[in-house]
């Protein structure tokens, strides 16, 4: 006799692929920095430059194997989106070179502080953007998190902006991808393939730059920027599809906590009272939110309208 699952919730088999999935890409986000360190002495801008067209190759790659080859030329044909995935894609291009610069400047601590800060900004960017409202403790959460940043304007007398930039970029960025509605894959390629010729050109002018001029590893290194960026999407995929988004926001906080502990432990990146009470006042607005989040959860299940799933 078989037995099937209900739909409402995901099978076991796929909710364990799916939680491996998320600490899977979560993680190895959260181990970049050891990445982009072995590359400290090639430029953050030619880095960059690798990884958007080693990334477009592996997506084109796999729009061909699931037959999407269609659908990308559709994209291609609306001029209207390509606007859109134009500044999407400089969005993102942004993010990416800025954390490649700040983790090869040793500055792997205001990098994790950013992501850190990323779902609080993305709670204020629903507000701004998308009519939501702020209950009592979202709005809490965002105070305590703006007094985290305070602290460290005033206690070191610099303002956070690698770690406010991070966050506003690719807060907007996915802003503009859940308005759009794009599918996930899709998009990316869509994206990449649209400032590759820009990367390819600016390879071209520095010679090939690194790629062959210094030893093996460097050229190994480069020519793996594609899939250590396309893999750990795909696992966040993964993840979204077979695991509840409220229980994938709370497993992302594991890519800054692993960030952090590289940065104060490995690299031993100056780590002052400062730091600890503005990480404080962050760590704190996290606990907050995310228990809004699971409270949120909750009262969603337990009402009559509720169907179950991701």
């Amino acid at each position: 006799m078989s037995f099937t699952q209900p739909p409402s919730r995901p099978a076991p088999d796929g909710a364990l692929i799916g939680l491996l999935s998320a600490l899977g890409c979560f993680s190895f986000w959260g181990l970049f920095p050891i990445y982009f360190k072995l590359l400290a002495h090639v430029p953050a801008l030619e880095v960059l430059a690798h990884r958007i067209v080693g990334s477009a190759v592996v997506l084109l790659i796999m729009i061909l194997a699931q037959q999407q080859w269609s659908a990308l030329r559709a994209e291609f044909r609306n001029r209207r989106r390509l606007g859109f995935y134009l500044l999407t894609a400089l969005l993102i291009s942004g993010n990416w070179l800025l954390y490649i610069w700040a983790v090869q400047q040793g500055r792997i601590l205001e990098a994790s502080l950013g992501y850190y800060i990323n779902p609080l900004v993305n709670v204020l960017l629903g507000v701004l953007f998308l009519s939501e409202r702020l209950n009592p403790r979202q709005l809490l959460a965002v105070l305590i998190a703006a007094i985290g940043v305070l602290v460290l304007v005033i206690g070191h007398g610099v303002f956070p902006w690698i770690s406010l930039t991070l966050a506003l970029s690719f807060g907007s960025y996915g802003l503009l991808r859940k308005k759009a509605g794009h599918p996930p894959t899709l998009g990316l390629c869509v994206e990449t393939v649209l400032i590759a010729p820009v990367a390819l050109l600016f390879l071209v002018v520095q010679g090939g730059g690194a790629l062959g001029a210094i030893n093996g590893a460097t050229d190994a290194l480069l020519l793996a920027a594609g899939p250590v960026t396309v893999f750990p999407l795909l696992m966040f995929l993964q993840a979204t599809q077979r695991l509840r988004l409220s229980t994938v926001g709370l497993i992302q906080y594991l890519t800054p906590t692993l960030q952090f502990l590289l940065a104060v432990a490995v690299y031993r990146e100056p780590f002052t009272v400062i730091h600890l009470a503005a990480f404080g006042c962050i760590w704190l607005a996290l606990a907050l939110y995310s228990l809004d989040a699971w409270f949120g959860h909750r009262a969603l299940r337990k009402s009559p309208f509720f169907k179950g799933g991701n």
